[in-house]
């Protein structure tokens, strides 16, 4: 398996700069202000054919307790200590030894686990000497880096092997996780939603909007079946987007969602889908991605026997665009149906990659014209004359047709409809294109044929010539 290393120490002293700097990468986000880094951020890195996890985390502020949200960014650093094999505890060499570095070495004394101190932002031999005062802190090794140069590095790196104790290898993944996105407007309960499902509080949560900035990893196992739910920032609207951090947590949401197969786009039940909503519906509906509206907070609605599918309808008719996606109701803060929602995933995933063999297809295509041909145009009619899917994920399909200019919307739809009754791709958009097959001349033909026999031989066969007409 792989070691586990948190990087920790107090706000604002280069944890997510050195976090971006070893993973080689820019997953967190990295702003000068404290506090910016608040949930626990997972990557991977090698050095020395050692592959290890990363875990960037908050600043631990021990003076903080109660429900604020630095105590809950303190409690998610501790977890990280807490499931860590090897700590980082960085320090910065521009302001000394302080009262909270001290603290946080305590601290990470009674945890008795390897602690290598980095002591950021040396960047000349002058400041190689201010670093020598962190010996104070009754810790080692002491390596000095500068995460922004990506000096010393290489060291801090050798000195984590050194301490990581021998772990058995991870057995090879033939298969991934199934990758989730969990989107929405800030406040409608996305964190909640995500802790509820794990049953444990991995990802903090709060009343004040923007709480969740990074775009969380969590992995999830259920018996054998694996999923990674992707915690994001609420997304705004841009006019009200003002400050830096808040633009880079949208833009970790968007990136999010390339990179999923299925999303959960969260509403909040009290207030429907607003304009807001379908704005952000619509990044993972262009993106092709499978998508599930959860509405949660239904604990809070007043209910009779026709109010969940009133609901069901008003969703489908404000997301008309998407109206493949399955819809789901339930209550992060009681957890009601939230049992539910993986296996809708997991059929969403598997509707998002499913390819049908080319003979069922034609099959079912040839029944559906059957059944309802083609109207004509100016007298003149569709003509499908062959079908296949060329691709999954979404699901696509290539129709083969005499002119593709004669294909009504209607008639497009209704091929659509078709494909989606017999085949269930609910949760996932398909798409159709339509081809025109290109009509070979009798003067173009070739004269002769090659045709293969068993064992590999071939024959030559000549084709009959056709008698022109003299017309």
């Amino acid at each position: 398996m792989k070691p586990i290393v948190a990087i920790v120490g107090r706000p604002n002293v280069g944890k997510s700069t050195l976090f971006n700097r070893l993973t080689q990468s820019r997953q967190a986000i990295v702003e000068d202000q404290p506090g910016v880094t608040r949930d626990r951020l997972y990557a991977d890195t090698e050095w020395n054919g050692r592959v290890l996890t990363l875990v960037d985390t908050g600043g631990i502020q021990l003076d903080k307790e109660g429900d604020t949200i630095e105590a809950h960014v303190t409690r998610q650093a501790e977890l990280a200590i807490r499931e860590a094999d090897a700590i980082i505890f960085v320090v910065d060499v521009t302001d000394g030894v302080t009262a909270p570095d001290l603290d946080v070495a305590e601290l990470l004394r009674r945890v008795q686990k390897p602690v290598i101190v980095a002591v950021n932002k040396v960047e000349n031999l002058k400041r190689e000497d201010l670093a020598l005062e962190f010996w104070a802190l009754g810790l080692e090794p002491l390596i000095t880096v500068s995460a922004e140069h990506g000096l010393g590095t290489g060291d801090l790196l050798d000195a984590v092997v050194a301490a990581l104790p021998d772990l058995p290898d991870a057995a090879p993944e033939e298969d991934g996780p199934i990758r989730v996105a969990v989107i929405g407007r800030p406040n409608v309960g996305k964190s909640s939603l995500v802790n509820a499902v794990l049953g444990e509080e991995r990802v903090i949560v709060s009343d004040v909007p923007g709480t969740t900035r990074d775009a969380i990893d969590v992995l999830v196992e259920r018996g054998e079946d694996r999923f990674l739910l992707i915690d994001t920032a609420g997304m705004r609207r841009r006019a009200k987007v003002d400050q830096p951090v808040e633009r880079y947590s949208v833009m970790r949401a968007l990136r999010a969602v390339e990179r999923a197969q299925v999303v959960l786009m969260v509403i909040d039940a009290q207030d429907g889908v607003t304009e807001q909503d379908q704005r952000i519906a619509g990044y993972a509906h262009e993106s092709g991605k499978a998508c599930i509206v959860v509405v949660n907070k239904w604990d809070l609605i007043e209910k009779d026997d026709r109010t969940m599918a009133k609901m069901t309808e008003e969703v489908r008719e404000r997301l008309a665009f998407m109206d493949y996606v399955m819809v789901h109701f339930v209550s992060a803060k009681t957890r009601a149906r939230v049992h539910r929602l993986l296996p809708l995933i997991k059929e969403a995933a598997e509707n998002h990659t499913r390819r049908i063999p080319t003979r069922e297809l034609n099959d079912l295509i040839r029944e559906a014209v059957a059944l309802n041909p083609p109207p004509s145009d100016k007298g003149r009619r569709l003509k499908v004359l062959f079908a296949t899917q060329p691709h999954v994920s979404p699901p696509g399909f290539v129709f083969f047709v005499n002119d593709s200019e004669l294909v009504h919307f209607s008639y497009r739809r209704y091929l659509e409809n078709q494909l989606r009754e017999t085949y269930r791709f609910e949760g996932t958009p398909i798409n159709l294109y339509f081809r025109t097959r290109a009509k070979v001349k009798l003067s173009e033909r070739p004269a002769r044929v090659r045709r293969v026999l068993p064992g590999g031989r071939t024959q030559e066969i000549r084709r009959a010539a056709r008698k022109r007409s003299t017309e």
